[in-house]
C-alpha cells in the first residue's frame, strides 16, 4: 500500500512540473515570415499557418504557408502552401476547429495594397489530417460586413473629440466621416487572432481595421455560412482585438494599442455575445503596439501572450490570471525580456492549450540573421516559476 502511495504521489509530482521545450519550425530565412496561427488537431498532430513572402501588403509575392508537426515522430514537416492567388498579397492568416470538427482557414487578400483594400476570404473543410500537405477543402466564400450601427456608434463616442482642436479631434472627425461612407465602412477588414466559438454555437471572428482603427466581430448563427457585422470596437488606436468568455458568459477583448501614449492593451466588453461592445479603455497590459493574445484554460486561468513593453518588440511574456483578468500574478519570459534590448523581434503570438493540457505558443522570430516562426510548449507551472 506504501509503494503504491509513493508511486502515486510520484506520479502527481512530476505531471505537475514545470515544463519546456521550444524549437524553429524552418530554419531562418531571409524572406518575411510573419503573424501565424495554431491548432491541434482531433488526432494530436499540430498545424501551423502564416504569411510568407518579400513584404507584407505592399509585395505581391506575398502567400500563406503552413506546415504539419506529427504527433508520433514529434517533428515538423516541410512547410507547404496553403493559399496563394497570383498577384496580390494574402497576410494575417488564422485558423480553428469548431464543434463539429470541421477546420476553419481564414485570411485576408489586399486588393490595392492598403490595409484597408483587405477582402476576407476562408475555407472549411472535414478533410485536414493528411500526413502533408494542404486540407482538402469542402468550402469556400468571402465574408463582407455590414458594420451594425458604425456611423451612429463612431458618432457617439469620438463625437465630443470632433469638435475639439488638434491631431485627435482630426482623427475622431475623420473616422466619423469614414464610417459615413458606405465603401469605405465595408471594405478592410480582417483578421488576426483564433475564432471562438460560444456555447450557443455563435461564432465570432475578431477582426479590425487599419483603416479606422477599431476592432469588429464577424458573426455566424448557420456554422460558418452566413455573416454579419457587429457594432465597431471604438477606440484610439483599437485593434487586432483578441476575445475570451467570462464564467457570467460576458466577453472581453483585449485589443493591440496602435493610439497615442501611454502604451497598454486596450479592453472592451460585451454582455449580448459580442454585438455590441464598450469603448476601450487602457488595462494593466503593456503594449508597444503589437498583436496579443488571450485564451480561458480549461481550469479556469486565463493566460495572456504579450510584449511587456512600450517600445520595441524584443521582450515575449506569457502571463497568468486566476481571477479573469483582473490581475496576472505570474508571468515568465517566453523570448528576450524588458533589459535585453535588442533588434531582435520576439511578436505576434497565438495560442493554444491542448488535450494534454500543454499550453502551445508560436510566434514571429525576427533576428539580424533571419525570419522565422517559432514554436514553444510549457505548462502552467513553468509560467508560474518565474524567470529563472
Amino acid at each position: 500500500m506504501r509503494a503504491a502511495i509513493f508511486l502515486l504521489l510520484t506520479i502527481s509530482c512530476a505531471a505537475a512540473a514545470p515544463q519546456y521545450s521550444g524549437e524553429l519550425i524552418f530554419p531562418l530565412e531571409k524572406w518575411h515570415n510573419h503573424s501565424s496561427s495554431i491548432v491541434e488537431l482531433p488526432n494530436g498532430d499540430l498545424l501551423v499557418c502564416w504569411f510568407h513572402g518579400s513584404g507584407e501588403r505592399t509585395a505581391d509575392d506575398v502567400l500563406i504557408q503552413a506546415a504539419r508537426w506529427n504527433k508520433s515522430t514529434r517533428k515538423w514537416r516541410e512547410p507547404f502552401t496553403l493559399a496563394d492567388t497570383p498577384g496580390f498579397p494574402e497576410t494575417n492568416p488564422t485558423m480553428f476547429i469548431d464543434s463539429k470538427q470541421r477546420l476553419f482557414f481564414l485570411w485576408p487578400l489586399i486588393i490595392a495594397h492598403k490595409w484597408e483594400t483587405a477582402l476576407m476570404k476562408y475555407r472549411i473543410s472535414s478533410d485536414y489530417q493528411q500526413a502533408s500537405g494542404p486540407p482538402r477543402w469542402e468550402f469556400q466564400d468571402n465574408i463582407v460586413l455590414i458594420p451594425k450601427n458604425i456611423a451612429e456608434r463612431t458618432k457617439e463616442v469620438l463625437g465630443k473629440d470632433a469638435a475639439g482642436t488638434g491631431r485627435q479631434a482630426e482623427y475622431a472627425a475623420r473616422m466619423i466621416e469614414h464610417a459615413q461612407d458606405e465603401y469605405f465602412s465595408r471594405m478592410g477588414w480582417f483578421t488576426r487572432t483564433h475564432p471562438v466559438q460560444l456555447p450557443s454555437g455563435r461564432i465570432l471572428v475578431p477582426m479590425y481595421s487599419d483603416g479606422f482603427s477599431f476592432g469588429i466581430m464577424a458573426i455566424s448563427d448557420d456554422g460558418g455560412i452566413t455573416w454579419s457585422g457587429s457594432e465597431p470596437i471604438i477606440g484610439y488606436g483599437s485593434i487586432q482585438p483578441s476575445v475570451v468568455r467570462k464564467r457570467d458568459g460576458s466577453l472581453v477583448a483585449y485589443l493591440r494599442d496602435n493610439g497615442p501614449p501611454p502604451k497598454r492593451a486596450h479592453i472592451s466588453y460585451s454582455k449580448d455575445d459580442g454585438v455590441t461592445w464598450t469603448p476601450t479603455k487602457d488595462s494593466e497590459l503593456l503594449n508597444p503596439g503589437t498583436s496579443l493574445e488571450v485564451i480561458p484554460l480549461r481550469n479556469g486561468d486565463w493566460i495572456a501572450v504579450y510584449n511587456d513593453l512600450e517600445s520595441g518588440r524584443y521582450s515575449l511574456v506569457a502571463a497568468i490570471s486566476e481571477d479573469e483578468g483582473v490581475s496576472w500574478k505570474w508571468k515568465r519570459h517566453l523570448d528576450g525580456g524588458p533589459s535585453q534590448q535588442s533588434k531582435n523581434q520576439y511578436h505576434y503570438p497565438s495560442v493554444i492549450q491542448a488535450k494534454d493540457n500543454a499550453i502551445h505558443v508560436t510566434y514571429s522570430y525576427f533576428v539580424p540573421e533571419g525570419k522565422a516562426i517559432k514554436h514553444v510548449r510549457f505548462n502552467e507551472d513553468w509560467v508560474k516559476t518565474g524567470d529563472q
